[in-house]
């Protein structure tokens, strides 16, 4: 593995101190820059960044120097890094009497609260990708939207064994050594190898064992209770660039890691992915992500995009720079990647999210579903608790359902739609202001259900009190109802409560069914 352009980590804990000492953190430089500066900096727009960093404090040397990669005088840099040994490290290099970063550092914060730093090339980090494809094709990027949106997916319980395929600048694999006793992370690409060594040593985390090579084939048949990835998942012509761009035809590449997957995970494991997904004619884009799912596995499968594509093709020649190139150049790689769509029957796009779970069920839950909608990160939480609920359900048939207990989850509201002054609402909306933040139409005696399950009756009894009130038959009531139940359940509005004990409080509730 050569990474001998980049710094080595030897006095990593010396220059770690030095940034905390400055305030070198998320919060140190929301406070520093102020919000819209601060804000400015995601969109790869530095001036107001700039303008904030114009006294001499060790601060705004460090942001000057690691993120707006201006260099500075070296006076400036004595008094805010052990620069000599930044510079034997490598971390900086001295030009006359300035000082220059030799890579992009950028304060990130952690989810409790850790102050951590993703290390990438120089200008990959501010704003993303944008224009990257400058830096050669072996460029390691720093934090974007997609890794953050990764890292907030991802079941966090404890775990032996991690691993992170095409590791990058390192950040899944810092997330997953907060709750992994054994971190393993790969990429194709050596020098992200080196980035992620800096990453994990500059953030104080323990090292990951790190290894080359494609997909799965650093590991062979080790197993893992965790697996992470954000692939280079873009379909387009070609490889030309390792950071985005995956080698193989269409959405092979993200097909082949979701699909073996299965072999390399534990029982009770999960898998979390980023992918593209093509929209291909005559083909329901939804049978198309079933037939990746392994054997053995849950599936949790969120369509949040798609793009036509045109709007695709020249996403990623922007993300890539070549908008600014020689037009008939822009527009011969822009004809090659709708040359590529066309021979495939590519209509659409598709971007979002796969979650696995290693079930071994012999009837795997596989629920594959387009959200557009805003979410509340972090999810993780929310997908553990999808694939407990699938297992509840599965183990559960109508009647089993109808002698269990549930309790409204956690913020959850009710809303009424109607014509003002209307006696009753033309219909009624159960609503989540958490996590995938769902909504779901509910007839009178859905909501009428929803609003008392509070654990102390069955499923079954306010199902006859219910019918009791409406004048219905509670035998038909009971035999209609619970596929409504099971979707509250699925979707989350409602949870599995246990059986209250003899005598206890909740038990004491007065019996609303018929005598």
């Amino acid at each position: 593995m050569s990474t001998t352009s980049l710094p080595a980590p030897d006095h990593s804990p010396r220059l770690r101190a030095a940034l905390l000492a400055a305030d070198f953190t998320a919060d140190g430089l929301l406070e520093l820059l102020g919000a819209p500066a601060y804000a400015a900096l995601a969109r790869s727009e530095t001036v107001p960044a700039l303008r904030a960093t114009r006294g001499d404090t060790p601060l705004e040397t460090l942001v000057r120097l690691f993120l707006l990669q201006r260099p500075v005088p070296r006076e400036r840099a004595e008094a805010a890094l052990p620069l000599e040994a930044a510079l034997k490290d490598g971390w900086v290099v001295q030009d006359g009497a300035r000082i220059a970063a030799a890579v992009d550092v950028r304060p990130y914060g952690g989810p409790e609260g850790q102050d951590w730093f993703i290390v990438s090339d120089l200008g990959c980090s501010v704003g993303g990708a944008s224009g990257a494809s400058g830096h050669g094709e072996g460029v390691v990027l720093g934090v974007g939207g997609a890794s953050t949106t990764l890292a907030g997916l991802t079941v966090r319980t404890p775990v032996g064994s991690a691993l992170d395929v095409g590791t990058g600048s390192g950040i899944q694999a810092l997330h997953a050594a907060q709750h992994a006793t054994r971190v393993t992370a790969t990429d194709l690409n050596p020098r992200a190898l080196g980035f992620t060594r800096l990453t994990l040593a500059l953030s104080g985390a323990p090292a990951a064992e790190l290894r080359e090579g494609s997909l799965f084939e650093p590991v062979g048949d080790e197993t893992y209770d965790l697996i992470v990835s954000n692939p280079p998942f873009v379909i387009s012509p070609g490889a030309r660039l390792t950071y985005r761009d995956g080698g193989m035809g269409g959405d092979d590449l993200c097909r082949t890691l979701v699909q073996q997957t299965g072999d390399r995970l534990n029982e009770g494991g999960y898998a979390h992915f980023l992918a593209n997904w093509q929209h291909v004619e005559g083909e329901e884009w939804q049978e198309r992500l079933r037939s990746w799912v392994p054997r053995g596995c849950d599936a949790w499968i969120v369509q949040r995009e798609v793009q036509d594509v045109t709007q695709y093709a020249e996403l990623w020649l922007r993300d890539s720079g070549d908008h600014h190139s020689d037009p008939q150049a822009y527009a011969a790689r822009y004809d090659a990647w709708l040359d590529e769509f066309e021979a495939r029957g590519t209509k659409a796009v598709g971007f979002g999210w796969i979650s696995l779970r290693k079930s071994g069920a012999a009837q795997p839950s596989i629920v594959v579903e387009e959200w557009p909608h805003s979410v509340e990160q972090p999810l993780g939480e929310s997908v553990r608790a999808h694939f407990e609920r699938q297992d509840y359900l599965r183990a559960r048939d109508d009647a089993a359902l109808l002698a269990d207990h549930f309790v409204l989850a956690a913020e959850v509201v009710q809303e009424q739609v109607g014509l003002p002054g209307a006696e009753d609402p033309e219909h009624v909306v159960l609503r989540q202001n958490r996590g995938m933040r769902r909504a779901t139409k509910v007839d009178t005696v859905g909501a009428g259900f929803a609003g008392v399950c509070d654990g102390s009756l069955s499923a079954g009894r306010i199902l006859d009190a219910i019918a009791q009130l409406m004048g219905e038959d509670p035998v038909l009531l009971r035999d209609r109802t619970p596929q409504s139940i099971r979707l509250l359940v699925e979707e989350g509005f409602i949870e599995p409560a246990p059986v209250p004990a003899p005598g206890s409080a909740p038990g004491s509730a007065p019996d609303p069914s018929p005598r």
